[in-house]
């Protein structure tokens, strides 16, 4: 009776119940690392982004993704084994101010072309993704439709750290997805400056986003990317804003016409389109089926890809190189002393890379 009334009086009282199972599963997480770092042979992957297989195709980018010199040497022959099935898709760069509205526009057009058929990929080269955390993975998401569309795949590039390394990054997975059957690629630039060179030297049409009265503290860029558009796309012209976006296409064909012919012979089209409305999608089809009926019969697709794989070799020995000397033992031991050096104004620029050139060079 004592020891019932000790419990009724006492409101922390505690029963001995059960024992707890432990809070982590040792072996569920065994199995998780073992699966996570099992890598295939290369020709599993192989066949299966020649089969279609989405699993396959996603994990053999990762490990184009990878720093890993493991990761790199399979990547590699995944490259080599899918580049003999791929340039036959219709690669298309997609660019455009901030705030534009890419992610609404490349859901509109890319959920028309995949119902006429057309098995898309959409790729990005996000040059600040490293500070930014990634901003590409908010337009995915922004996406919904075209995220769930089964012809339709999407993939947030990686935060690489460099341009070159990004765009060399965004080039092979373009391989890989066109070898998967992706007949239209959308490399989209999420950052503006040098991105749209990057974007321009891998696609065969450029498709700049404008926006109507935005202000030349938004559009400062718009000159020499205008130079390289194949297409300039007024967006968001829809409700007040349509007599505006009227205005701009009549001014961005005037200020094309002050540019030189480009080396197809192409005339770049200005048109006003509207993702709210979903105006605009079977012009831009039909502006791209005219392009490139022009340039497949001039010869210049052939020539133009071809300069961009001469291009791309030239690039990935300048990435590798560059790699190869920061990663370079003797470089790492005395690049800090020659950099206090040139900081403290005791040696000039050009000696101090001159010194780490030859340390290199002697490899002492």
């Amino acid at each position: 009776m004592e020891e019932q009334n000790h419990t009724l009086d006492s409101a922390l009282s505690v029963n001995s119940g059960i024992d707890q199972p432990p809070s982590v599963d040792k072996k569920a997480v065994l199995r998780f690392i073992r699966k996570k770092k099992s890598i295939l042979p290369a020709k599993e992957y192989i066949d299966g982004v020649l089969g279609g297989n989405r699993t396959l195709l996603s994990q053999a980018i990762t490990l184009i993704e990878s720093q890993l010199p493991d990761h790199s040497i399979i990547a590699q022959e995944i490259i080599a084994g899918c580049l003999p099935y791929s340039g036959n898709a219709i690669r298309i760069g997609i660019t455009g101010v901030p705030g534009v509205g890419k992610s609404s526009f490349i859901e509109m057009l890319g959920t028309y072309l995949t119902n006429q058929g057309r098995k898309l990929a959409v790729l990005a080269i996000d040059p600040s993704s490293e500070k930014s955390g990634g901003s590409i993975l908010g337009d995915k998401t922004r996406m919904e439709n075209l995220s769930n569309d089964p012809l339709a795949f999407i993939r947030p590039s990686p935060a690489a750290g460099s341009l070159g390394g990004v765009a060399r990054k965004t080039r092979e997975t373009m391989i890989l997805c066109e070898a998967a059957g992706f007949n239209v690629v959308f490399i989209e630039t999420v950052g503006v400056g040098q991105s749209e060179t990057a974007v321009h030297s891998m696609v065969d049409f450029f498709l700049l986003l404008m926006l109507a009265g935005a202000g030349d503290e938004l559009q400062g860029i718009k000159r020499g990317i205008m130079e390289m558009a194949d297409a300039i796309a007024i967006t968001k012209a829809d409700g007040n804003n349509v007599r505006a976006s009227e205005i701009a296409c009549g001014e961005y064909r005037n200020a094309l016409h002050l540019f030189p012919l480009s080396e197809s012979g192409w005339v770049p089209k200005v048109i006003a389109i509207s993702a709210r409305e979903n105006r605009g999608s079977d012009t831009l089809a039909g502006i791209f089926a005219e392009y490139f009926d022009h340039v497949k019969a001039s010869g210049f697709l052939e020539r133009r890809r071809m300069e961009q794989s001469k291009e791309w070799m030239y690039s990935t020995i300048r990435e590798n190189l560059l790699a190869d000397f920061f990663h370079d033992h003797t470089i790492a031991r005395r690049i800090k002393e020659v950099e206090k050096m040139v900081m403290e104004g005791r040696q000039t620029s050009w000696q101090g890379a001159k010194k780490l050139l030859e340390i290199y060079r002697r490899k002492e």
